[in-house]
């Protein structure tokens, strides 16, 4: 009876330590979503439409070039709970930023100022190029080790530093609109990656840059590193495929309708309730495979898929019962088409939610290639859905209800991939 007991205590502190964590930063994304969204309507007001769209897409552009190293934090975060090589972990993923921002700082600027003609600043492109860079960087470090009070607070912290910074260039340093705009974000960034440091470094020692002598499991490590990147583009591919096909097959309005309303809808749902499972759930999990403690992962798993159906139950109901009110409420009556698309999307919520805890299992088993080929598989369910379904509608509802397909077959063969490891599990317990 006491071993059990000692065997619980520890599970029942990691249920309740990802519960907190998870509605904290809940909030904290609330709270983040709110500061970026206020400011945005706010510069729209009197800063040029064309400095605005060039500044979007010129951070866009250096986005998309780190954002594959984001990919390095699942990778880093299963590795470190099997092996706790943090060391090793950490240099190689060292190394491979160096490259990478080495890579971007070399062909994306001349691309951004010679192909694209965009007018901007060595300066400030440097800038943005090396903030990003360290923020991922401690972005990753800070969810290897679990640390979730910082990661909440930076949530919060980065989009209030950027609009204080942006006030602080354009009205005590006189800077021009757009220059603000690039200065400010490249300092909030190093702002919170210094916070990062310092928060990160009172609990846990810089490792130093040294040598790194590739043994088998790191060797494992550059893999999963590799295929969890893959996995990152592929998730954000998906979203610019619907945003092509609207282009390609449906007309400016309604693109409008998906630009300024669905696709904001969307990135905020993701953000609030689909982001956090990776950034918390997956940590968890990985620790709770490690340790062998099946019990607690029964309980996780519970927990996330109540509140997936309670979380898509509310946005469901919303929807449908005062979805068009909601939108006339905050946009004008033009954009009032974008309903429908706006209730179909909630209506396939649920499997993104659910999608995001079983590709995290997976992923907390070391089976990364598996999770990028279900990654692919919605990609391809995606637009072959499209297709089939314009053939017998020209609505534009037919991308989301695309979209969400795509999202119940990731689901589907998930649950499969989910069955299969459970399955292992028992047949290793009978022998």
């Amino acid at each position: 009876m006491e071993k059990k007991l000692a065997q619980e205590m520890p599970q029942d502190d990691a249920l309740s330590r990802l519960k907190q964590a998870f509605i904290t930063g809940v909030w904290a994304t609330l709270a983040s979503i709110s500061v970026g969204f206020l400011f945005k309507i706010w510069l729209a007001q009197w800063v040029p439409k064309g400095d605005l769209a060039l500044f979007h897409s010129v951070v866009d552009i250096i986005s998309l070039s780190l954002i594959l190293m984001t990919g390095f934090r699942s990778s880093m975060v299963v590795s470190y709970s099997q092996t706790q090589n943090d060391r090793d972990i950490i240099n190689i993923f060292r190394f491979s930023l160096i490259v990478m921002v080495l890579i971007t700082w070399g062909l994306v600027i001349p691309y951004i100022k010679h192909r694209l003609h965009i007018n901007v600043g060595y300066l400030e492109l440097v800038g943005v190029i090396f903030s990003m860079g360290l923020k991922v960087y401690f972005t990753n470090l800070v969810a290897m080790y679990r640390l979730y009070s910082i990661s909440n607070k930076v949530t919060w912290m980065e989009p209030l530093g950027n609009v204080v910074l942006f006030l602080l260039c354009y009205y005590v340093l006189k800077l021009e609109a757009l220059s603000s705009l690039f200065y400010s974000m490249s300092l909030s960034s190093l702002s919170v990656a210094a916070f990062m440091y310092i928060r990160r470094r009172k609990e846990i020692a810089t490792r130093p840059l040294a040598t790194v002598h590739l043994n088998p499991s790191l060797i494992n490590y550059v893999k999963k590193s590799f295929t969890a990147s893959l996995e990152a583009g592929a998730s954000i591919l998906m979203i610019y495929i619907t945003v092509l096909l609207t282009i390609s097959h449906f007309s400016v309005d309604e693109l409008g309708d998906f630009q300024v309303i669905v696709r904001p809808v969307f990135t905020y749902m993701t953000m609030l309730f689909v982001f956090p499972i990776y950034r918390f759930v997956l940590p968890e999990l990985a620790v709770c495979v490690r340790k062998e403690q099946h019990a607690q992962i029964r309980s996780i798993r519970r927990w996330v898929f109540k509140l997936a159906v309670s979380v898509s139950a509310i946005f469901f109901v919303s929807m449908l019962l005062w979805g068009e009110k909601i939108v006339l409420w905050v946009f004008p009556a033009e954009y009032k088409s974008a309903v429908p698309v706006l209730f179909h999307f909630s209506i396939f919520f649920v499997f993104m939610m659910l999608n995001a805890y079983q590709l995290a299992y997976i992923k907390a088993h070391g089976n990364f290639t598996q999770s990028l080929l279900i990654r692919f598989s919605g990609i391809v369910t995606l637009v072959a859905a499209f297709y089939f379904l314009s053939m017998f509608t020209t609505n534009v509802v037919a991308i989301i209800v695309a979209l969400g397909l795509g999202y119940v077959m990731m689901f589907i063969l998930s649950t499969i991939a989910e069955q299969r490891i459970l399955r292992r599990q028992q047949d290793m317990v009978v022998v």
